[in-house]
């Protein structure tokens, strides 16, 4: 009587082949999940930035009747009462890596909403720049200030 099976080769092969795979498409898999929060918190700084613009028009003024973002940066909770629910109904408090959203006031009329990027640590002062400063990494802030993103990360993602 003749045994089917497959041979410890063919096993072997098997799963040298799986294993291949899968080194091929797990880093793929994490620069994909790391693009995705990155967009999120872009889309979310638009966000507060959009319901801090709409409130300025409503009071002439990002900082009318004393009412400013705190200086130095501060949580976006500190602002929120100004914003919800009336200019956004929920605002967005946590980036794509779970840490409170920054927000400050740079002068009399300028804001600056701040990420700390997926190290979660403040990497860079830059509160405004004539152009967008693009950079490969997922660690860098991401900044928008007066409705322009002055640093963000963008193209092909170094880990």
């Amino acid at each position: 009587m003749k045994q089917k099976g497959f041979t410890l080769i063919e096993l072997l092969i098997v799963v040298a082949i799986i294993g291949i795979l899968a080194a091929i498409a797990i880093p793929n898999l994490l620069t994909a999940m790391q693009r995705t929060r990155q967009k999120r918190t872009m889309a979310d700084m638009r966000t507060i930035a959009t319901a801090w613009e709409s409130r300025a028009t409503d009071v002439g003024a990002y900082n009318a009747a004393g009412v400013s973002w705190p200086s130095p940066s501060t949580g976006v909770t500190s602002v929120s009462g100004m914003l919800t629910p009336t200019y956004v109904k929920k605002i967005p408090v946590y980036d794509g890596w779970n840490t409170e959203f920054r927000v400050s006031d740079n002068v009399a009329d300028s804001y600056t909403i701040k990420s700390y990027g997926a190290d979660k640590t403040e990497n860079t002062t830059i509160t405004s720049a004539p152009a967008g400063i693009m950079t490969s990494s997922f660690d860098c802030d991401i900044i928008l200030s007066e409705g322009h993103f002055v640093q963000y990360p963008d193209g092909v993602q170094a880990q």
